[in-house]
């Protein structure tokens, strides 16, 4: 039976008797957001709360194998960071950090046995290597070849306007033919499962909801605070943001390209932390819904095994970290 018609045979209410919303895929959502944030990895999940995180992975031998680290949020060490706009910018630097480190330890965790019977680890080179080149292609990509390809139209386009326009059409279009053509790797397919199974357990415990994987399974794997929404916001904005320079040397339309980057983050920080707040609001949901649709591409539906694994992780959050107020929490994307 789908999640669909599971829902409308045991109907689902939050705490305060209040029926929880439902995503344009048809499946329930959570009404109100709660302190916790996640990631798919490789055969795992990675769940964040305010002060800890952890990550739950199947090996190839079928177990779960779970580690988890304390967390002090940038946030939290200097009111600097609270600060409206930069506070996005700082969750963003330490959401990447995270991200990486339980990404690392769920490849290591793939990996068989040295002939001593020892664990083999991807050394920590390789890490910094993959991070630093992730970052490039992506400024490459979806910052510098924009405005370097409207830079060659410069002259027929005329106007200040058209070309702002027309370089984030552009950079919106590289942007949805990247989902689409990752979407379509066999092998990411697993990883786009276990990002489903983030997204269900997630909204299901903000539902207050049982976790189990048999509740899990009737919440949508779309989410408000997906990043996959963060980043189609972020193509937006840039279009806004940088129309106000006009039509400077190349070098200066290069450079401010690259040196936005932090602004447009932290602005679309704000805009997904506002709608993930206001997601009752039908007009909202209406404005976030093209980022909701692409999420289409960017999970799949999971199986009740890894449900258990993205619960077994979020459990594990829950067990080490102390009871926080929601309002508080610095953590509003769900990667």
């Amino acid at each position: 039976m789908s999640p669909e018609g599971a829902s409308l045979e045991v109907r689902q209410t939050s705490s305060n008797g209040a029926d929880p919303l439902r995503m344009p895929d048809g499946a329930l959502v959570a009404k109100r957001d709660a302190p916790v944030g996640g990631q798919a990895v490789l055969e795992g999940v990675m769940m964040r709360g305010v002060s800890v995180w952890a990550v739950a992975v199947r090996n190839p031998e079928g177990e779960v194998e779970l580690s988890s680290e304390p967390l002090v949020p940038w946030a939290k060490r200097h009111r600097l960071w609270r600060v409206p706009v930069l506070r996005g910018v700082v969750a963003l630097g330490e959401s990447l950090k995270i991200g990486y480190k339980a990404l690392a330890i769920s490849a290591n965790a793939q990996l068989p046995p040295d002939e001593e019977g020892e664990k083999e680890e991807i050394g920590g080179w390789v890490w910094g290597l993959t991070i630093v080149l992730s970052l490039v292609l992506a400024v490459g990509l979806f910052f510098v070849i924009p405005v370097g390809l409207t830079s060659l139209i410069k002259d027929q386009l005329g106007s200040a306007f058209l070309f702002w326009l027309v370089e984030g059409i552009l950079r919106t279009a590289i942007f949805i033919g990247y989902i689409v053509a990752i979407s379509r790797l066999p092998d990411l397919r697993r990883v786009f499962e276990y990002h489903g199974a983030e997204h269900k357990t997630i909204s299901c415990y903000e539902a207050e909801d049982q976790l189990t994987p048999a509740r899990a399974k009737l919440y949508s794997r779309l989410h408000p605070r997906c990043g996959t929404s963060f980043l189609l916001i972020v193509m937006v904005l840039a279009i806004f943001v940088f129309a106000p320079l006009g039509l400077p040397a190349w070098y200066w339309l290069l450079a401010s390209r690259i040196l936005g980057i932090p602004l447009i983050a932290g602005l679309s920080y704000e805009v997904i932390k506002w709608a993930g707040k206001n997601r009752r609001k039908r007009w909202v949901r209406a404005v976030m819904w093209p980022g909701l649709m692409l999420q289409n591409l960017t999970t799949r539906e999971p199986d009740e095994e890894q449900l258990a694994v993205a619960i077994a992780a979020l459990e594990k959050v829950l067990a080490e970290e102390p009871q926080t107020d929601s309002t508080e929490s610095p953590i509003e994307i769900v990667a």
